[in-house]
């Protein structure tokens, strides 16, 4: 009997664990959770709802959702990607929905479609589930033939420490999707106010993350600063998570928005310039706006705009700077970059360079993406190239017991 152990119950080690006895269904397979629960971070994902996957259909390069390890996936999605994630959960017995965002949900709107349809299968494969069962080294493992880690993300990097002395590089991790506190009074009084079409920005970078932007009573967050805290996880962390942020409140370019507000000035001169705005922005923010760049004289008409008030507008709209004063965890989300380095790994099969017949799946890889259901499609992806890898494996070398 051949015999498999995946280290982690969580996304990739149950689809790895599904997929290969599908492949395989003669071989053993045994999940070992160091937990009492399985699938835990399943079920809080997405608000509950599990965002499992994207239509991609708005990525036009994966380096624009995947920060970290965009050029392994681009290889591995060609064995397995989000259409063929799609269309494996509808055969299995998960209606999928994709969102005008692009993203994919159950059509439950549940996450327990997902983990239902994982627990079915594992009965009805015969996959074994160790619940508080800790593995961190491998002579607890001696009468497996393959080890499959897929024990996610490591945020103080103590998980990944056994890893480490068998000779694997390991990449420190630190958080990727978390949101900004920012310490500006007048700005959180506006709480709960969403600017649908925003690009937050590090100043003296290329980082950025555009789509709507929720103010919140701790500072920002939202798609657009999600997708930046990931783009910049690892530049946030050795600032200390102290940084300088630019705003572009509307998708305008900055001659486009001074052209909008002098045709404003000429169409609408008697209006009072705070309490009318020419841009698609909610009015209290507008105020807020208008005060922080003109002061007092946001109470001015717009036919008393001078060039001096256009050039300060237009900056702040286009260009409003604020400090980031530290980060806040997304939701019950904790998305880490960092883990085992992709050097350590045969990118073809994601086995071990180190240690044969050892292999890594899910976010213990140092991949990870931004919001909008990418590193589920990691997962995916990951797991059912290592579940295809061991039957291969398995075939060509003639592994019996």
């Amino acid at each position: 009997m051949i015999r498999t152990a995946v280290i982690g119950g969580g996304a990739a080690g149950f689809f790895l664990a599904v997929n290969l006895k599908e492949m395989m269904p003669e071989m053993e397979v045994t999940i070992f959770e160091r937990s009492s629960k399985v699938l835990a971070k399943v079920e809080v994902s997405g608000g509950g709802r599990c965002n499992c996957t994207n239509s991609f259909a708005e990525v036009r390069d994966l380096q624009q959702v995947y920060p970290r390890g965009h050029r392994l996936l681009k290889r591995l999605f060609k064995g397995f990607d989000h259409q063929d994630a799609y269309a494996w959960f509808e055969q299995h017995g998960v209606p999928l929905v994709t969102q005008d965002d692009e993203c994919v949900f159950p059509k439950a709107q549940d996450s327990h479609a997902i983990i239902d349809c994982f627990l079915r299968l594992a009965v009805q494969y015969h996959v074994n589930i160790e619940k508080n069962h800790k593995i961190d080294a491998l002579s607890q493992l001696e009468d497996y033939d393959y080890i499959a880690v897929t024990t996610g993300g490591s945020p103080r990097g103590e998980g990944l420490r056994w890893l480490e002395t068998m000779g694997h590089e390991v990449v420190s991790p630190v958080p990727s999707l978390f949101t900004f506190t920012i310490n500006e009074p007048q700005l959180t009084s506006l709480m709960g106010l969403v600017v649908e079409d925003a690009v937050a920005h590090i100043p003296g970078t290329k980082l950025q993350g555009e789509g709507p932007l929720l103010i919140t009573h701790w500072g920002m967050s939202g798609p657009a600063i999600l997708k930046l805290s990931s783009q910049a996880a690892r530049l946030l962390a050795e600032a200390g998570y102290q940084m300088p942020l630019s705003i572009r409140w509307t998708p305008l370019k900055e001659s486009e928005v001074q052209e909008v507000l002098q045709e404003t000035a000429i169409r609408e001169p008697q209006k009072l310039l705070g309490t009318f705005s020419p841009i698609a922005l909610p009015q209290r923010l507008w105020a807020y706006l208008t005060e922080k760049a003109l002061g007092a004289r946001s109470k001015i008409r717009w036919m008393e705009l001078n060039k001096k008030d256009m050039n300060r507008l237009v900056n702040t709209l286009a260009n409003d700077i604020y400090q980031i004063a530290g980060r806040s965890v997304f939701k019950d989300e904790f998305v880490t970059c960092g883990g085992v380095a992709l050097s350590s790994v045969n990118p073809a099969t994601l086995e071990s360079r180190a240690v044969p017949h050892l292999y890594f799946a899910g976010e213990v890889l140092d991949i990870d993406g931004v919001t909008g259901g990418f590193n589920f499609q990691a997962a995916w992806t990951t797991a059912y190239t290592v579940a295809k890898s061991i039957v291969t494996t398995n075939c060509r070398q003639g592994v019996t017991k």
